[in-house]
């Protein structure tokens, strides 16, 4: 006989097992193939929640989670005006990054920000009294806030820049003059009269200068320099960079920073900033070279 083979007949179905044996290992030492309850009964399978039942739970969360979205990442705002025609339209539905700041990000020339009132900017502006739903909607963040006043312009100076306008224009940052195809067809960059075509200032540190592009329609920073902050925005007003066109879906678009901002010496007065920071940088940085090497010379 050779060696391994077993001797008689195997069981049907080629198991090579007896009968016994694969129903033990198929249901186990008490052969019913499931376990038995504390009391020597069999356990009962869990019973599954019925989804109906479910779905206020899924609410609550999804209440939840667009909560925190629009308290620290994005949140919904309408535009009132044209006063930034016609890169946004009244009406418009614009998305805004407010995660950026809470990093200590701030806002560069030529982005599009919406802030707080600074200072009575709104006073005379009409507030339409949302019902329960507009509110409740706009507390979690799927309706722009009816409530809040806020603005929306376009950056045109941050600390440290000066900015000027004569008349009709050109505009000017640190002296030089902005090529400014994102302003309203038909206006001028700043505006004829004396209230708001002629002026020369310096962005102090925590504010910013900022302008419609629809400037013969905004009353913006040049119109507002005799209230507290000199027509500036503090830097704690500030909600966000407007980034995205959302509704309506035919005006999709982004809001980049225009090339303009781009231009070589529109940050002549603080250039050299760069260079001597690297060179004091640099400096500890060659001296600990040179006695590593001097050392190892030595030994």
């Amino acid at each position: 006989m050779a060696v391994g083979a077993r001797s008689g007949r195997e069981p049907e179905g080629g198991s090579g097992r007896p009968e016994d044996e694969s129903a033990e290992h198929a249901d186990g030492p008490g052969g019913s193939g499931q376990d038995d309850g504390p009391d020597g009964g069999r356990s009962k399978g869990k019973r599954r929640i019925p989804f109906w039942l479910e779905i206020p739970f899924l609410i609550v969360i999804a209440l939840g989670l667009a909560l925190l979205i629009k308290t620290f990442l994005v949140q919904a705002f309408s535009i009132p005006s044209e006063s930034m025609q016609n890169a946004l339209q009244k009406g418009d539905r614009v998305l805004v990054d407010k995660l950026t700041p809470w990093f200590g990000g701030e806002p560069e020339r030529g982005e599009v920000i919406v802030f707080h009132d600074p200072d009575g900017w709104l006073a005379n502006e009409p507030v339409t009294e949302p019902n329960s739903v507009q509110r409740f909607l706009s507390f979690i963040g799927l309706m722009p806030s009816s409530e809040e006043k806020d603005l929306i312009k376009r950056v045109i100076g941050v600390p440290g820049d000066t900015v000027e306008c004569n008349g009709t224009g050109p505009l000017k940052v640190n002296g030089k003059a902005l090529d400014e195809p994102y302003v309203f067809p038909g206006n001028t960059p700043c505006s004829p009269d004396d209230g708001g075509g002629k002026f020369k200032v310096t962005v102090p540190d925590g504010k910013f200068w900022v302008m419609g592009d629809h400037r013969q329609s905004s009353l913006d920073s040049r119109y507002h320099q005799n209230d507290e902050n000199a027509g500036m925005v503090p830097a704690d007003e500030v909600v966000g960079r407007a980034i995205v066109v959302a509704w309506p879906p035919t005006r999709w678009s982004t809001l980049s920073v225009p090339d303009t901002f781009d231009q070589p010496g529109l940050n002549a007065a603080l250039g050299a900033a760069p260079g001597v920071l690297g060179l004091a940088g640099a400096v500890p940085l060659v001296l600990w070279r040179r006695r590593v090497t001097a050392r190892r010379t030595d030994g």
